[in-house]
């Protein structure tokens, strides 16, 4: 007994008989052919007419456009060159190899080791938005209407209600894919480069302290979308906690290998709906609130439950209020007399022992690994006051306990571990005497930070190939630019600070011969205040002048800031200095 089809249409017209149907199917018509956009745009260019003189006008205007733009930039470095000499438009040219160098090429393939790498045109171009005098007058206004008039942010920024401000990586942490599906991961690998998976690096460094007695807590910050969601949108629930879709399998699957997870999420939830119902963040900022980092840091107190030790009883809390200005409100570029984003008044409670400010200890058993979130009421540059931190009070909150701190303000996935991966190298065993590690990290990391599997092993000191002055010891060097880590643009990065690393060959100190130059590995302010430094312009094989200090005397200071490293693991190894840019 055969069985006819149902009509899927429902007409009544008999179906075409199956076995008269062609054996390949026909040509899909012309109107539902998908199109790229390159053959629209030429299909419609072909087909559009144009009114006596409108080609002519529009050609002018492409032009004058395309060359007006150049030529303001030359006529106002013109007249305000730079104090270094040269003209930074220009300097894209130094990428390329010098005309003697070309003339010296015996045999064509050798030209092909002169062109400039994929890295050095990206730096150029970065440089080349950087300094754009068009963009640097443009952009504020056009972002001022943007903002004021339309509601709109920009690639970084999300406006939210009644003034909020939100980051966007964060909202795309939270409504983006889980960051555990193993299509993602590889998807993450494939084209970052970067090894995605948060639960590998994080079990395989718990193993690592765990071989020498040490024990670890992870402490993912929540997002500031994720708690204070009602102020992205008003369909959100105002005490609904939010979380990328594998954070809950993150979790377990860290403790199901016995990882100690502290997940201050309740703690979040039960601060906003306190008796006070006050938001959790900052309202134009990426980070919490002083009094949610406070409660923060007492719950992981409790949490921790360690053996009691020897406190400091003199450890003294002072209020002092704060006026400050968001990260976020930074990257929108706003113009510097913007009225549309005002600072925000909040209260820290400044830590001080003996007298001063309160500092870690290298002799403590407890290291925090930490980031901005660790950073923000403690690191001046940041805005927000400082010595009030979440080291600050979590070595309160443990009875005046001492505490040991690598803290770094962003890249939370690897940067702190990097830093204590490569004391231990050097043979500074930073985990002499430690019982326990507390990483604490934003959760976006999870999904776009790179969990790299790094070593933990304590080495020699080995015997210095790099120059380093000796402690209290300023030199004044000259060298050639090697290679330079990477710079971010400004206002790219929720960070108004930043600080490049820098390898120097042929590195000459004052008083000696040129038979006796090494190298050197320096890190420089590269960006201060969202401005652009000199340092920040240079390029492989320009000649330098520095003044430079050993990094011990200079690292309490700068170790925070966010930094940028040389991507050669073995110049990583080399002991640093801080310079100053003299030419």
């Amino acid at each position: 007994m055969s069985r006819e089809n149902p009509d899927p249409i429902g007409g009544d017209e008999p179906r075409r008989p199956t076995h008269s149907l062609p054996r390949y199917s026909e040509p899909t018509p012309e109107t539902h052919r998908k199109v790229s956009r390159e053959s629209e745009a030429e299909f419609a260019l072909k087909r559009t007419e144009f009114t006596p003189g409108a080609r002519s006008l529009l050609i002018v205007l492409f032009l004058l456009t395309v060359v007006s733009v150049p030529a303001i930039q030359l006529a106002v470095e013109l007249r305000a060159p730079r104090a270094g000499g040269g003209l930074p438009s220009f300097g894209v040219y130094r990428v390329y190899p010098a005309w003697s160098k070309i003339r010296a090429v015996r045999q064509p393939i050798d030209l092909w080791h002169l062109l400039p790498r994929g890295a050095d045109l990206k730096a150029a171009e970065k440089a080349l938005e950087s300094d754009s005098v068009v963009s640097d007058w443009l952009l504020p206004r056009v972002q001022t209407v943007l903002s004021g008039t339309l509601g709109a942010g920009n690639e970084q920024v999300y406006l939210g209600r009644d003034a909020w401000l939100f980051y966007r990586p964060d909202v795309d942490y939270i409504t983006g894919p889980p960051f555990l599906d193993a299509a993602q991961m590889r998807h993450r690998a494939h084209t970052t480069g970067a090894q995605p998976d948060p639960v590998k690096a994080i079990v395989e460094f718990r193993n690592q302290l765990a071989a020498r007695g040490i024990e670890l807590i992870a402490l993912p910050v929540p997002m500031k979308p994720g708690i204070d969601s009602d102020k992205l949108s008003a369909r959100a629930e105002p005490h609904a906690l939010l979380q990328n879709p594998s954070f809950s399998e993150f979790k377990e699957r860290l403790q199901k290998e016995g990882v100690r997870v502290f997940d201050p999420g309740d703690a979040f939830l039960q601060q906003k709906s306190g008796t006070t119902g006050e938001a959790v963040y900052l309202e134009t900022d990426t980070h919490w609130r002083p009094e949610t980092m406070e409660r923060i840091a007492e719950n992981l107190a409790t949490f921790i439950q360690t053996p009691a030790s020897p406190g400091d009883a003199t450890l003294q809390v002072e209020a002092k209020e704060i006026n400050g200005l968001g990260d976020i409100v930074r990257m929108l570029k706003l113009p510097a007399s913007q009225n549309l984003y005002l600072q925000e008044k909040v209260t820290i409670h400044e830590i001080s022992a003996r007298g001063g400010p309160w500092r870690a200890s290298k002799e403590a058993d407890i290291l925090l690994l930490g980031d901005s979130f660790s950073n923000i009421f403690s690191l001046a540059a940041l805005g927000w006051g400082e010595s009030a931190g979440f080291a600050e009070h979590l070595s309160r909150a443990l009875g005046g306990r001492p505490l040991d701190c690598i803290l770094r303000n962003s890249d939370g996935a690897f940067a702190t571990r990097e830093i204590l991966s490569r004391d231990l190298a050097h043979g500074r065993d930073r985990l002499a005497g430690k019982k326990l590690v507390v990483w604490e990290f934003a959760c976006r990391e999870l999904a776009f930070g790179d969990w790299k599997l790094l070593e933990m092993k304590l080495g020699q000191p080995a015997p210095a190939h790099f120059f380093v002055p000796r402690a209290g010891e300023e030199v004044i060097v000259s060298g050639t630019v090697d290679s330079i880590s990477a710079v971010p643009r400004p206002g790219s990065v929720p960070y108004k600070d930043h600080i490049l690393a820098l390898h120097l060959t042929e590195v000459v100190p004052t008083g000696r011969t040129q038979e006796e130059a090494l190298e050197s590995l320096v890190y420089l302010w590269s960006m201060r205040d969202n401005e652009p430094m000199a340092a920040a312009r240079l390029r492989p094989g320009d000649h330098v002048t520095l003044r430079v200090r050993a990094w011990t005397d200079v690292s309490d200071q700068y170790e925070k800031i966010n930094r940028s490293e040389i991507d050669d693991p073995a110049v990583q190894l080399e002991e640093p200095c801080w310079g100053e840019l003299l030419n």
